[in-house]
Parts: structure tokens; C-alpha cells; sequence
């Protein structure tokens, strides 16, 4: 079980790292007017991995179905399913769209992958809380995988405004090797510095 919106959303964009892309992109997006007027909290995940078929999609969308490769032990899967749960009890929504490599779909022919949607209303005493957001984007960030991993961050409204932009590839330039101590204690407070800058902007 998901005890934060964070967790969430880091299961999900595993999901996407886990699917063959070389790049993987999330943004996360706050804002105190929603799509029923409520403070919400909005998520996109877009990969370029191998895709699912209509098919696919709906296998993955019950939680009674697994590969049985990502967890060998597990005879069901949560991912998306407790995802679209947790949407629609907290007075969101949600919508995943995907394209098989080799078919034609909504990304055209020879496009393929996946986008995941999903927002939460925050004043719904249903939705979860958001958790560790900068450790969320570090985990994320440090997913083995996609060459390049792309984080979109804003805020607005009378939950504070920030907005910024991570990219994995220009990480690496700036420290060096991501898994090394130094760059990791780096990684941690150049993240946890940009959430907080909304603090000056209030």
C-alpha cells in the first residue's frame, strides 16, 4: 500500500524506466484551482519504451493480472490499478494512453510508449499526502535504465509558486557519477533547495 502521493507516483515512473525507454520524462504540478476548482496535484509520465497493446493496457489496468517478471513473487499488480483507485476516491481522475512498438496508435506510426495521467483533489480527506517530493525527483533521477530522465516541477497559486526543470544528463555534468556519496549529498540539496525556494516567493 501507497502511504504518499510521492510513492505513488515513484512506482509509476519505475514502471515507465522498466519498459526499454531511453528517455523519461515527469512532471508534477500543484496548483490551488484544479479541474473541480480544489487545490490539486497533477502528474504526467511519458516514456518512449516498448509500448502495450490495447490488450496490454488492459491487463495492466487489473489488478488481478502480473507478468510475473518485475515482482516474480507477486501474483497480482498494484501499479496502475491502485492508481486509478487512489484517483477517483480522492475526487481525481486519470488516463494512460500507449502504443506497442510497430503499431499505429496515437503517437503515429513507429511511435511507441507510454504517457500516464493523474490528478488529485488535495481538499478530499481521501487523498493521500504528497511526501518527500525532492526524494521522490532523487530516486527517480537515479533509476537505472533511461539515459535521460527529465523533471518538471511548478506550483502556483495560494500553494506557493516555484517552477524548475531537472535533466539527469546535465546532473552528471555538473557532479559527476550520481552514485558516488559526495555527488549523492549534492544531488539531495540542490533538489531539496529548489522546492524550497516557494518559500521567498510567498
Amino acid at each position: 500500500m501507497h502511504f504518499t502521493l510521492s510513492d505513488l507516483i515513484t512506482d509509476i515512473t519505475q514502471n515507465g524506466a522498466e519498459s526499454g525507454a531511453d528517455l523519461l520524462e515527469l512532471e508534477v504540478a500543484e496548483t490551488d484551482k484544479g479541474v473541480n476548482g480544489n487545490p490539486e496535484l497533477r502528474f504526467v509520465v511519458r516514456d518512449n519504451g516498448k509500448g502495450m497493446s490495447p490488450e496490454g493496457l488492459k491487463r495492466a489496468m487489473d489488478p488481478f493480472v502480473t507478468d510475473g517478471i518485475k515482482h516474480p513473487n507477486r501474483k497480482v499488480g498494484l501499479g496502475i490499478p491502485f492508481l486509478i483507485q487512489t484517483a477517483e476516491q480522492s475526487g481525481g481522475g486519470w488516463d494512460i494512453k500507449s502504443q506497442k512498438a510497430g503499431l499505429e496508435g496515437f503517437l503515429g506510426e513507429g511511435g511507441h510508449g507510454t504517457t500516464v495521467t493523474a490528478w488529485f483533489d488535495m481538499s478530499n480527506v481521501d487523498t493521500p499526502p504528497i511526501g518527500d517530493i525532492p526524494g521522490m525527483f532523487r530516486t527517480i533521477i537515479l533509476f537505472t535504465g533511461p539515459d535521460e530522465v527529465h523533471i518538471g516541477r511548478s506550483r502556483k497559486g495560494g500553494v506557493g509558486n516555484l517552477a524548475y526543470e531537472v535533466r539527469k544528463s546535465e546532473l552528471i555534468e555538473a557532479l559527476g557519477d550520481l552514485e558516488d556519496t559526495q555527488s549523492l549529498i549534492l544531488l539531495d540539496q540542490y533538489l531539496r533547495s529548489m522546492e524550497d525556494d516557494d518559500e521567498e516567493n510567498k
